[in-house]
């Protein structure tokens, strides 16, 4: 099986910064995408930022937050800057994965969640 374990998670005061990191563990072959996603209380889970051979992010942290990855030790980053209240949520490590080369198949996993709060 796949673990994700994320980290990095906390309170930080309007305009700080913090970052994330989630690392990715078990019997993997390759992983394709991961990204991280939110859920604000009361609210959907929403993408936040993902990263395969480029990067998406959604529209409200364009500039302020920066997705990254190391292969090397299937780790996945999120650094956030400029941080805002409504940046706070519950964060998600998400991972496409293959188990092997053959037969290859993505499956996606996701890790516990971290909680970000932003103080005014």
């Amino acid at each position: 099986q796949v673990q994700l374990v994320e980290s990095g998670g906390g309170l930080v005061q309007a305009g700080g910064s913090l970052t994330l990191s989630c690392a990715a563990s078990g019997s993997i072959f390759s992983i394709n995408a991961m990204g991280w996603y939110r859920q604000a209380p009361g609210k959907q889970r929403e993408l936040v930022a993902r990263i395969t051979t480029g990067t998406t992010y959604a529209d409200s942290v364009k500039g302020r937050f920066t997705i990254s990855r190391d292969n090397a030790k299937n780790t996945v980053y999120l650094q956030m800057t400029s941080l805002k209240p409504e940046d706070t949520a519950v964060y998600y490590c998400n991972a496409g994965v293959a188990l092997t080369s053959t037969p290859y198949s993505i499956n996606t996993y996701w890790g516990q969640g971290t909680q970000v709060t932003v103080s005014s």
